[in-house]
């Protein structure tokens, strides 16, 4: 028997909408089953962020056991591009023409969304909920069938700036970031959120490229000979871990701020070593789960009781298994709404109707979307590294 939390979390999921006179289905539905594509680097250079998959397939599945959304199985077909975004197209292809998916979601990566964007909406089939976070993909007068799903790098950029503002007025800022539209995005929220300040704070910009690793240590060695205090570590997985440990190791100490999908102190942190990363800032948008005070709460306790029923091998210290649990449980929110009627243009409609709550995210940010709106989570909150676990540093 389930205990009381997660119970309480199917019952959401799982109940049953008002019949309608007659189902409708595209491709990918029927009475009985729902298909769901995804594109996830399982392996190669970004493989740490495959523990997003699993832990959406394993949300599936649980609600499965539980007799699916509106009596109907998920069937997540989830492909592994190897961290080649070259493969991307030719998966998404696979996933329409030969799975004959309703819809994907989830898909990884910035460059891999971007790629099969035309393609999806040619098909007009559902790209729900990329795991990207560029502006690029709240942009429904274009690309109607595609949908994005956390704060944007814009919006990264601007809080960072905003907060070094406040608490390093007279500061020298260095910035890392790579060579392509992603860095530039940020680079510009930060400049934005600087304002008139920014020429004088910043002391040097250095650009890397995720083909080279090995550039980024000389890129460091010079952004430290800037005699900024402040580190803008604008790179991405292990490159976030490279650029933390060799600044750490050059006796470079300054604050040291990473984008939010760096902040796995499973996956990122603990390879640089948990000391050399103490102190970094980051944001985020769930509540904590890992210290004990935190299982207080109901919907932490409903995650940890998932986690150690349906993704034991995944580590709780891998922000990666918070963020599936609440694309797959937003997903799923969507599919109830849709009711009997499981067409693509259904879909879309519903999931750009959005007024959602989720139990893992920090009170006060809501899942919000409309017809205009295609970035379901507009908020964040910043966290600090303490050498153990993040910790909350503002509104």
């Amino acid at each position: 028997m389930l205990p009381f939390s997660v119970a309480a979390l199917l019952v959401f999921a799982c109940a049953p909408a008002p019949a309608t006179a007659q189902a409708k289905y595209d491709p990918g539905a029927t009475d009985t089953e729902i298909k769901i594509g995804n594109i996830m680097p399982y392996s190669g250079a970004f493989s740490e962020y495959g523990a997003t998959g699993r832990a959406e397939a394993a949300y599936f599945q649980m609600i499965d056991e539980h007799g699916g959304v509106n009596g109907r199985k998920i069937k997540f077909i989830s492909l592994d591009s190897g961290s080649d975004t070259g493969k991307s197209v030719a998966l998404a292809h696979q996933l329409v023409e030969q799975d004959q998916v309703l819809l994907t979601v989830g898909i990884w990566g910035t460059p891999a969304n971007l790629a099969i964007r035309p393609y999806m909406n040619e098909k007009k089939v559902p790209q729900l909920f990329v795991a990207a976070t560029e502006l690029a993909f709240d942009d429904p007068s274009h690309f109607p069938w595609t949908m994005g799903f956390q704060a944007s790098k814009r919006t990264e950029g601007l809080v960072y700036a905003k907060y070094i503002l406040r608490n390093r007025p007279g500061a020298k800022i260095a910035i890392l970031h790579s060579h392509d539209p992603s860095g530039q995005e940020w680079l510009e929220g930060i400049r934005d959120g600087l304002g008139e300040k920014a020429p004088a704070m910043i002391a040097k910009e250095a650009s890397f490229e995720y083909s080279d690793p090995a550039s980024l240590d000389a890129q460091i060695v010079a952004l430290k000979d800037s005699g900024a205090g402040v580190f803008m570590n604008l790179a991405v997985g292990k490159f976030t871990t490279r650029a933390i440990r060799k600044a750490y190791d050059i006796d470079w100490h300054p604050l040291q701020f990473i984008p939010n999908a760096s902040l796995s102190i499973a996956a990122f942190l603990e390879p640089a070593g948990l000391k050399k990363a103490a102190g970094i800032i980051t944001n985020a948008r769930s509540k904590s789960w890992f210290k004990p005070q935190s299982r207080q709460d109901p919907a932490v306790r409903a995650f940890l009781e998932w986690m150690g029923k349906y993704n034991p091998d995944a580590s709780l210290r891998d922000a990666n298994n918070v963020y599936g649990y609440e694309v797959a449980q937003t997903l799923v929110e969507v599919l109830k709404k849709c009711g009997d009627d499981l067409t693509r243009a259904n879909v879309m409609k519903q999931a750009a109707s959005l007024d959602l709550e989720l139990g893992m995210l920090r009170p006060g940010i809501r899942v919000t979307t409309s017809p205009t709106d295609y970035q379901p989570i507009k908020q964040l909150f910043l966290i600090q590294f303490d050498g153990q676990d993040w910790v909350p540093i503002g509104n």
